[in-house]
């Protein structure tokens, strides 16, 4: 090796070589946020540009070295971050990860597994069935052979999902249809384009969920086999379709049933709020997002299935990662666990907050994010001159200065951004459109609500 070639990060020496590292990135971390000061730099998008811009060549012909790379870019990056570990940060399903979580994922990437082979990955291959197998029970505690699959989130769960039900029914002179709510996750839609299938058949949902009797409407209409895709916590308001009632209707009309809990299937580890998510066993397949609800950095995906022998059509081999005679031999095959081929042992962070909080911890979480949710709706039913949409189900909340019209609320939304003050989300629902905050900020306090109030009707009165 070459003397001047920097250090690695795995090996015996490369925990001596991070730890210096480390106290830069720490201190650029910390520099950064206090020179942002709020939950998002000021300015809006130009002005961010250019402080970005201002930092130079990205490709010098000399390098800066180590500690001034670290510290200039990973300030600039803190410094101009939208924040979601702001109690203000509020506008999107982007949760604030968990520092314990975070140190988990540092050590995935020094150790590098690449989750293709087992002979990359022997530990965290063995790890990551036995987290998956967990959680799978966690969505159908009376399978027999629940499983699931680690992905990059929601989109990639859906999507695989649809390619799920595609091969179940292969051998069908009909091309499987899927049927969706208006309120389903777009993800839907671009699923069965990338995978060759008709449009979906999407429902109308004018009260936000997908209701069983319009349900019931469609699949009398829709030939060949059907996947129904409902939600578990929808985008917009966090809304939770009727489960039961859905399966029901499914089971009448002989069709599969999905459903996408990227949001809110974290609810499963609640005592309090598990109740919500009664039918969610009766899927097929299920989506549920730990970097979501799960406080994990991103990405923290899961598919889980009812039976895993649905997996086994995604069975692959590649002579130089899976050759037939080291499966036979006892080598594990990890080909069929994803579509990727190289992918980060992302459950390493998960299975470490499994460990460390529990369910009961982790569902004090889930708890603390939803009474946030309800302190928010009863701070707006008190303020004069707001209206509330509706009581929240999971942690989002929408409202809206009651005389703005909607040109009004997204300038204020858009004040509130430009200013740094605050980051509220936007939403579509009842023929209005509504400012959105999501809550999954379990430090937020009754305060930071108030402020967020006052922000709002400050901005309203400009």
């Amino acid at each position: 090796m070459c003397a001047a070639s920097p250090p690695l990060a795995g090996g015996a020496p490369g925990a001596d070589a991070l730890r210096p590292l480390l106290d830069t990135v720490l201190d650029a971390l910390r520099v950064g946020a206090e020179e942002r000061g709020g939950p998002l730099p000021a300015g809006g998008p130009e002005a961010v540009a250019a402080r970005v811009e201002a930092l130079g060549a990205v490709l010098p012909e000399t390098g800066t070295g180590p500690h001034e790379a670290l510290r200039t870019l990973v300030r600039a990056l803190a410094a101009g971050a939208a924040d979601p570990a702001h109690p203000l940060c509020a506008a999107h399903l982007h949760t604030p990860p968990l520092a314990l979580a975070a140190a988990a994922d540092l050590a995935a990437s020094a150790l590098n597994p690449s989750m293709d082979s087992w002979d990359q990955a022997p530990a965290a291959s063995a790890l990551e069935a036995l987290v998956t197998a967990a959680l799978a029970a966690e969505a159908f505690p009376a399978a027999r052979h629940p499983d699931a699959l680690v992905t990059t989130g929601g989109t990639e769960s859906n999507q695989l999902a649809l390619l799920l039900a595609r091969e179940r029914h292969a051998g069908h002179d009909r091309p499987v249809r899927t049927v969706v709510g208006a309120n389903a996750h777009h993800s839907f839609h671009r699923a069965a384009w990338l995978l060759g299938l008709p449009a979906p058949v999407t429902v109308p949902t004018p009260h936000g969920v997908l209701e069983p009797a319009a349900l019931a409407e469609a699949l009398a209409h829709t030939e060949g086999p059907v996947l129904v895709a409902a939600t578990a916590g929808t985008t917009d308001e966090g809304l939770i379709d009727p489960l039961p009632e859905l399966a029901d209707v499914c089971a009448a009309h002989g069709a599969e049933l999905h459903v996408d809990a990227a949001y809110g299937g974290p609810a499963l580890l609640s005592r309090t709020h598990r109740h919500l998510l009664d039918g969610l066993d009766r899927a097929r397949t299920v989506t549920v997002d730990l970097h979501k609800l799960g406080w994990q950095p991103a990405a923290a995906g899961l598919l889980a299935v009812r039976d895993a022998d649905d997996l086994t059509v995604l069975g692959h081999t590649a002579d130089y990662l899976n050759a037939d005679d080291d499966t036979e031999a006892g080598l594990p095959d990890l080909l069929g666990r994803s579509l990727r081929t190289t992918r980060r042992p992302d459950v390493l962070k998960t299975a470490v907050t499994l460990r460390a909080l529990g369910r009961s911890g982790l569902g004090a979480l889930v708890d603390a994010c939803m009474s946030l949710a309800q302190d928010l709706a009863d701070l707006v039913e008190k303020t004069p001159g707001l209206d509330l949409r509706a009581r929240p189900t999971l942690t989002t909340v929408l409202f809206r200065p009651a005389e703005a019209d909607d040109e009004t609320v997204a300038a204020i939304r858009r004040t509130l951004l430009a200013e740094g003050r605050a980051v509220l989300g936007r939403a579509e629902a009842d023929g209005r459109l509504w400012l959105k905050a999501t809550l999954l900020n379990p430090h937020a306090t009754p305060g930071d609500l108030a402020e967020l109030i006052t922000l709002v009707e400050g901005s309203a009165h400009r």
